[in-house]
């Protein structure tokens, strides 16, 4: 069970994964060797995942941010780990969900542009033997960034 500390700690770390024991015992109020043991818990527990870097998407040349919706004519088991070992390998795209709905999967993607998501679709997605329908939608700005978790 995570206790009131634990939750600004993770808090905490949300904002700055770089803040070090000292810093953490600061913000909470500990001794840095307490703050410390708390994060390795934490970590050893798997509610800290991994550490990540964000970057920005324009910066690296990504200039479409897209969501794809993608139906599959097949849902047998073979299918769907098919079409999960494809999504996987391809690196604009950077998320995807499995839907109740119409659609199967809810795919983000990041592209350096207009053609290049077109392709990712038309070459890609759309070729792939159990997809049915693939539904684009392209963000024109992003209001909110990928928030911290609630804790």
């Amino acid at each position: 069970m995570l206790d009131i500390i634990d939750s600004r700690l993770l808090a905490a770390l949300q904002k700055n994964a770089h803040l070090t024991a000292q810093e953490l015992g600061e913000c909470l109020n500990l001794s840095p060797s307490q703050a410390g043991r708390r994060r390795q818990r934490l970590e050893a527990e798997g509610y800290i995942e991994s550490y990540t870097a964000r970057l920005d998407p324009a910066r690296l040349g990504l200039m479409v941010q897209g969501f794809v919706q993608v139906q599959l004519n097949l849902h047998g088991p073979d299918q769907s780990a098919a079409f999960a070992r494809l999504i996987s390998t391809r690196p604009e795209i950077t998320s995807a969900w499995t839907m109740t709905g119409e659609a199967d999967y809810l795919l983000r993607v990041y592209c350096s542009d207009l053609p290049a998501l077109n392709r990712l679709i038309h070459e890609v997605l759309l070729p792939h033997p159990a997809v049915a329908r693939v539904q684009s939608q392209i963000v024109m700005d992003q209001l909110k960034r990928d928030a911290p978790l609630p804790t």
